[in-house]
């Protein structure tokens, strides 16, 4: 028996750059940068002061159900993208078989701010005043859990909190659980909030540039942290064209792998990304040589740049310098676990419009990253195959190839 095709219908994005999938397509296709001087918290005793934030979010406008006051900023930004992805897929959540819609979430954080707070009152003297309602927001469970409560949802119900490849993972368990027949429908993505403790974190490692993200300069100084989120609406081919839906793209294949080398640095011959990237080209059954796109994990710290270079170059070997690679990190920031999820969308985008977003702020090529990286302006090129990489500490790897549907139709704007 064939397996089933499985499809791309809807998209919610929350990032930097603003929300919804129109909105956010065009700046980032634009070259929109979203990081500026971090505004939800006091930086001045840090040596860095940047962050890609999303401003002016208003929780009440997109949750409905449960009360905003006792969620979390991650669920918040999780649930305005899965509103948003039901719509964009033509969806009513009221109108489907709630048994058999699935959520996974992946996360690096979960819901970090709750932490703070609980540490804020520990050492100001008020553990008393720390409710037991902290047991339900903080664990990084609770992200699916809130957008499946919020939606009405009884489906698989999963968080994969693989850290800044977690998006990818999400979209590839949900791809298991439609060609397994466990659901009719998934939605998968990935939610992270800004936090002084994730800042923190990368500050002390050195890793947060001080103005810019700039992947695969040869003046790259960090990453900038960021938070967002992004879901995607999944179902077989033959439920899309059935109800009529939108089709972005086809969700071809995944590859999973794990370095095993160390805590925050990649395999140094870039093994592990490479292996991924393989078995991901391997489930699709797609050549090397047919991949149009390349989202890169384009973190814009030395070292990940440089491994990643090396990386693609073990896998795509003389074609490497054919294959368009650009990072959108360079625009909103590293967004942790929604990272990959916003990509993955991004990918489906591509091969749905046949347009690249840059990779901005390059300035200096590096002979270590001498890949073609869309330099500062998107780029109209016919792309058949999209291929989506995001690499995480603990050395998780994650590949997802994104196969254009031509009979799909044009992309409503």
């Amino acid at each position: 028996m064939a397996r089933q095709r499985i499809v791309v219908t809807g998209i919610g994005w929350v990032t930097p750059v603003g929300w919804g999938r129109g909105a956010v397509w065009q700046a980032l296709l634009e070259g929109r940068c979203g990081t500026a001087p971090v505004t939800s918290f006091d930086t001045s005793k840090y040596s860095v002061h940047h962050g890609g934030e999303v401003e002016g979010f208003v929780p009440e406008d997109h949750v409905r159900n449960l009360d905003p006051a006792y969620l979390g900023r991650a669920s918040q930004l999780a649930i305005a993208a899965a509103r948003m992805a039901l719509t964009d897929a033509h969806l009513e959540a009221d109108a489907l078989e709630p048994h058999r819609v699935g959520v996974v979430m992946g996360t690096t954080s979960g819901e970090p701010r709750e932490v703070e707070r609980f540490d804020d009152r520990f050492l100001g003297g008020e553990l008393e005043q720390v409710g037991a309602e902290f047991m339900d927001l903080y664990p990084c469970h609770v992200l699916a859990g809130h957008v499946a409560g919020e939606l009405g949802f009884a489906g698989p119900n999963l968080v994969i909190p693989a850290a800044c490849a977690a998006g990818n993972y999400a979209v590839g368990h949900a791809f298991d659980q439609l060609h397994a027949g466990i659901a009719d429908v998934m939605l998968a993505g990935g939610a992270d909030a800004f936090s002084r403790i994730t800042y923190t974190g990368f500050a002390r490692l050195g890793a947060i540039a001080p103005e810019k993200c700039q992947p695969f300069d040869r003046e790259r100084k960090g990453m900038i942290p960021g938070e967002g989120a992004a879901v995607l609406v999944l179902e077989t081919m033959e439920r899309a064209r059935r109800r009529g839906a939108p089709i972005y793209a086809e969700v071809a294949g995944y590859g999973l792998s794990c370095d095993a080398h160390h805590m925050t640095a990649a395999h140094p011959e870039g093994a592990g990304a490479a292996r991924a990237m393989e078995r991901a080209l391997a489930m699709a059954g797609v050549e090397e040589a047919a991949v149009g796109y390349v989202s890169a994990h384009g973190t814009g710290t030395p070292t990940n740049d440089r491994l990643e270079t090396l990386a693609l170059r073990r896998v795509f070997q003389e074609h490497t310098p054919k294959v368009p690679v650009s990072s959108i990190k360079s625009m909103l920031g590293h967004t942790m676990g929604a990272a990959s999820a916003i990509e993955s969308a991004v990918c489906s985008l591509v091969v749905a419009t046949d347009r690249i977003p840059p990779t901005i702020h390059f300035e200096q090529p590096d002979p270590e990253c001498d890949l073609d990286c869309v330099p500062n302006t998107a780029r109209e090129v016919p792309v058949a195959v999209a291929m989506n990489n995001a690499y995480a500490f603990g050395g998780n790897n994650a590949s997802v190839i994104f196969r254009k549907v031509p009979e799909a139709g044009e992309v409503r704007s």
